[in-house]
């Protein structure tokens, strides 16, 4: 199995051609002949991950964020340069970034399952960008929805409280601020992350339950069902999950 037969299968699941036109994503670094044998699947890219595929032996890293996403100046050794680090370990690296948003199976519906909500359906706003609404199992308080996110999630959870029962709810991983008039037009709720101040002081003056659960929280579900799902489908790789919380909450 090589990186190409690997990026094909991704490709399959979730589309590069639906991916947001700013985003970059695809095979990033490295050779698509390479033969693979074990890949790391994880939210990005850091000298950690980087750390663990050399000590795993893997010859491929899997990331939802994009490994060059920015234009790079240099590629030179330092603690910090993951690219260089990849090439000089012959690793190479698969990004899958708004188009994994947006997949069947992707970090919307990953987040949804995690939050067990029913009825899923899909919500596209009027860019083509997508993510998911769907029921509660049961009606809650603004209070209580944001306990059951933290629970739900972990890390920490910023909301304003609209004063009213909520039962439906939409949700889009990262940064889902620009999401909340389409929500406020056909959910109690909107879940998601990277919330701007100004966000949060438009959906408390007009009466809505907007709720920030931070943006690795949000979108790191996504990764231990994706490695499950490349273990099941293809049989003669080991993939593995890499879910350190390396940016740190109280």
């Amino acid at each position: 199995m090589q990186v190409l037969d690997i990026y094909n299968f991704l490709n399959e699941i979730a589309p590069v051609n639906t991916a947001l036109d700013f985003d970059n994503v695809g095979i990033l670094v490295g050779d698509p002949q390479k033969a693979v044998k074990k890949a790391v699947v994880c939210l990005d890219c850091t000298p950690q991950v980087v750390k663990m595929a050399v000590s795993k032996s893997a010859e491929l890293i899997i990331t939802h964020h994009p490994v060059i996403f920015e234009p790079l100046k240099s590629v030179v050794k330092s603690e910090s340069n993951v690219v260089y680090d990849c090439l000089v370990n012959g690793i190479s690296v698969i990004s899958m970034h708004t188009n994994l948003d947006v997949a069947k199976g992707g970090v919307n519906d990953c987040l949804a399952n995690v939050l067990e909500l029913c009825d899923i359906k899909t919500v596209t706003d009027d860019e083509g960008f997508s993510f998911r609404m769907g029921s509660l199992k049961a009606e809650m308080s603004a209070d209580k929805l944001a306990e059951y996110v933290k629970y739900r999630l972990g890390g920490n959870v910023r909301y304003t409280d609209g004063k009213k029962p909520i039962k439906t709810v939409c949700v889009c991983g990262g940064s889902g601020g620009s999401e909340l008039s389409v929500a406020m037009n056909i959910a109690d709720a909107l879940i998601t992350a990277d919330v701007k101040h100004n966000v949060f002081i438009e959906a408390a003056s007009k009466g809505y339950t907007l709720l920030d659960a931070g943006h690795f929280h949000t979108e790191n579900v996504v990764v231990t069902p994706l490695a499950k799902k490349l273990n099941d489908e293809i049989k003669n790789v080991e993939f593995i999950p890499f879910n350190g919380e390396e940016i740190k909450t109280v």
